[in-house]
């Protein structure tokens, strides 16, 4: 697993542990995985179509030259 360190607001990182606190997650590092593999699953469509609209422009850029 990659260890990622982060900085966040006051009033967020409170948010994070009263849900700990409350006993939503196990531990912040959770609440945090959480988080961010709910917005990647609510956005992977959008990334998708970003990224291949931008091989889709790398592929032009090659073939003008």
């Amino acid at each position: 697993m990659k260890t990622m360190t982060l900085e966040l607001p006051e009033a967020l990182a409170d948010d994070v542990d009263n849900a700990v606190k409350a006993g939503w997650f196990t531990d912040p590092q959770e609440a945090v995985r959480q988080a961010l593999r709910e917005f990647l699953n609510s956005r992977r469509l959008q990334l998708q179509e970003q990224q291949q609209l931008e091989d889709i422009d790398w592929a032009r850029r090659a073939a003008k030259r």
